[in-house]
């Protein structure tokens, strides 16, 4: 600890230096310094302010040595020709000292010139990045890839928050495009994990520890079998603090969002009458859709609405309600609130729009003070409301939806929520939930994770989301959710516009959706790439029991499916099983000599029900196989729904005995495969017509959630 305090007091020395003459980098001998100080090794080297400066440490350094240009003006020292490598000799040193100096005149006049940088040569080795960067909505994270010149072509960069375990720095390893290559490749040796993942820890905890370093870069780091060592250092500062945004327990958290989603009194601000106003369709959702609480119109033109009493102000509204919703226009919003706050209702759902989606920024920090002021949670604004299926509660204007299942859906957007909606009535998937989060000027994604981590309603949660007020916040919350269920994900923006104005390699590489990819995978979500995939995900993922291993086989009626159905599960990421002898033999004796073993496993489709049944049992059967894709083919010899019976009645069978296994199939043929897979789903058999990606992806998410939850062996 004393150790840990001392290098922080020399490194807050080095950069309070620099921030006090208003510089925004460190010089290379300061960077030098700061790596020293959290040991991230880095070659011997001084400062020369004259070529005999300069010949004089490359003799006691020892040869060949590298020259740099010290400026804290000139970032960039290759482009200033400010830089030499590989110099032998005395001679050379000198006469690289005043080539470097006269290039960086010529480079930018006015620069401020310190000296020369006169470094040891580093050993051979891999050339990579480590570096940090400060994500506007993550915080620090570390990166590491491929470095030197490669490093901007490639891209072959991954990133973690910081600071970063040993594990999550061997996982970043592994988890770049050449990782082989750290591996050892064409009798090359392996480089020295243990040492680059000391680096890239070191780097992230240098990077944690001080809000004022805005980058760190590394590149290159060159790895080895002998270790790891950064050849150059730059490091970027930040005099912006930001801001701090409330912060609530998860006591907290869950006793606003069980009043919320478990609402004894409900009070509408803006009911009507009038057909075709919103607060008409959000009290005609809840009377209709048979809310079991009391439900109280607020509005000071009306004694009824509806059949029910009405209210002239919020004031009026007796007993304790736990929830308001506002169906009134933006420019009424505060004062209404004022009234609900002083009443201690807890939460307020802001339908209307007009804050800061149309740049009315201030009228939406007015109602956020307000709120905070009283204690009152705001859901919204600019929402279509919510549902809480179990409780009957649907405080929305738009199409009503009751029926109660185990997936929470929430959405950023109005039109991507009545798409949930849509999909979940056509599939019959039954939700625990529907919310809405707009703005999300206050209720955000970490709070309904932290809620319906809790929910017994809720076996899955799917979120669509634009961007994140507070990624931290929302891995703590989803890292702990994941233990429990799944989480999916849509993020909306794959773009990299965030990096545009970066100043390093680092910086560069960090675009938006580069780092939420990873942090999303680091937190255990599972990312869907589109909607369509994040509502499978979601009707799926309760369904298929959880894989006891990786050994995954494929029982087809059609070659041409089973060769499909190997690819998806290939570009998946997962593992068709090797079959062995025996449990070769055991499957031929079920199919014709036409027919091919091995995994496809190809029974042909003149097949009668009889082969499906035998070849389906066997591999429920064998405990070496942990999940089954089965390629169904249209034929009247087994038709679609003889098949899906089957089938259903086969795994219903096995779990009846306690052998449960996750089973997904593709149904390829005419119209009937709809209803057949319709049956499957219903039944446990995750099934899909006309595709062999989309089961297949639906088993992976399944085995990423497993891994993620701890479940199954080679965890993130």
């Amino acid at each position: 600890m004393a150790e840990h305090a001392e290098r922080q007091a020399a490194v807050r020395a080095i950069l309070a230096g620099a921030l006090a003459e208003g510089r925004t980098a460190l010089t290379a001998p300061e960077g030098k310094a700061v790596t020293d100080a959290y040991g991230i090794p880095t070659p011997a080297e001084g400062l020369a302010e004259t070529a005999d400066e300069a010949v004089a440490l490359a003799d006691r350094i020892g040869f060949p040595v590298a020259m740099k240009i010290v400026s804290p003006g000139i970032l960039h020292k290759t482009d200033a020709g400010g830089v030499q490598v590989g110099l032998k000799s005395c001679a050379e040193v000198r006469g690289a000292f005043t080539a470097i100096v006269s290039n960086a005149k010529a480079y930018d006049p006015e620069a401020r010139i310190l000296g020369v940088q006169v470094q040891q040569m580093v050993p051979a080795g891999t050339e990579v990045l480590v570096g940090t960067v400060t994500d506007p909505t993550f915080g620090k994270v570390v990166a590491f890839g491929l470095g030197g010149v490669l490093v901007e072509v490639l891209k072959d960069v991954t990133f973690r928050l910081a600071p970063a375990s040993r594990d999550d720095a061997l996982s970043m390893m592994d988890g770049i495009r050449a990782a082989e290559i750290l591996r050892g490749v064409r009798g090359g040796a392996a480089v020295d994990r243990d040492a680059l993942a000391d680096v890239v820890v070191r780097v992230s905890e240098l990077a944690a520890d001080f809000p004022e370093i805005a980058e760190v870069d590394l590149n290159p780091v060159f790895a080895s079998a002998a270790g790891a060592m950064a050849a150059d250092v730059r490091i970027l500062l930040s005099t912006e603090v930001p801001a701090e945004r409330r912060k609530y327990s998860r006591e907290e958290m869950l006793t606003s969002m069980r009043r919320l989603m478990q609402p004894r009194s409900v009070t509408v601000i803006g009911a009507s009458n009038e057909q075709g106003k919103i607060g008409n369709s959000v009290m005609r959702n809840l009377i209709d859709g048979g809310f079991p609480g009391d439900i109280h119109p607020v509005n000071p033109k009306a004694d009824d609405i509806l059949g029910r009493k009405a209210y002239k102000s919020v004031m009026d509204v007796p007993g304790e309600p736990d929830v308001a919703v506002f169906a009134i226009p933006a420019k009424f919003v505060a004062s209404a609130l004022e009234e609900v706050g002083r009443k201690g209702i807890p939460n307020a759902v802001l339908i209307p729009s007009g804050f800061a989606e149309t740049g009315e920024h201030e009228l939406q920090a007015e109602i956020v003070a307000i709120a905070e002021r009283y204690g009152v949670r705001l859901l919204g604004p600019n929402i279509y409301g919510y549902y809480s299926t179990w409780q009957d509660l649907c405080a929305t204007f738009c199409t009503p939806y009751d029926v109660k299942g185990g997936v929470a859906l929430t959405s950023q957007s109005g039109g991507i929520g009545m798409a949930i909606l849509g999909f979940a009535r056509t599939t019959r998937t039954g939700v625990s939930a529907i919310v809405g989060l707009g703005n999300k000027s206050d209720l955000d994604e970490d709070d309904l994770l932290t809620w319906f981590g809790e929910d017994p309603n809720t076996q899955c949660i799917a979120m669509h989301l634009e961007d994140l007020k507070d990624g931290r916040a929302f891995v703590e919350a989803a890292r702990e959710t994941v233990r429990k269920k799944p989480v999916v994900v849509l993020k909306a923006g794959r773009t990299a516009a965030g990096a545009k104005a970066a100043g390093s390699h680092t910086g560069a590489l960090a675009g938006d959706d580069a780092v939420y990819d990873d942090v999303l995978r680091q937190a255990g979500v599972i990312r869907a790439p589109g909607l369509n995939e994040m509502l499978e995900y979601a009707r799926a993922l309760p369904v298929l029991p959880v894989p006891q291993g990786d050994n995954i086989v494929i029982i087809t009626g059609a070659g041409g499916s089973g060769v499909l159905l190997s690819d998806a599960i290939v570009a998946g990421g997962l593992s068709l099983m090797e079959i062995p002898p025996d449990l070769d033999a055991s499957f031929k004796a079920f199919i014709p000599p036409f027919g091919a073993a091995g995994n496809p496993i190809d029974i042909t489709g003149g097949e009668p029900p009889s082969t499906y049944e035998a070849t389906i049992r066997l591999g429920l059967e064998d405990p070496r196989i942990h999940a089954l894709v089965l390629g169904y083919w249209h034929t009247i010899v087994t038709p679609p729904m003889v098949f899906a019976e089957l089938t259903a009645r086969v795994v219903e069978e096995f779990r009846e005995r306690g052998i449960e296994k996750p089973v997904v199939a593709s149904l390829a043929g005419d119209v009937e495969v709809e209803e057949a897979c319709q049956y499957l789903f219903e039944r446990g058999v995750v099934a899909y017509p006309y595709t062999t990606e989309k089961p297949v992806a639906a088993l992976g998410a399944k085995y990423a959630w497993a891994r993620a939850a701890g479940l199954l062996g080679g965890g993130r």
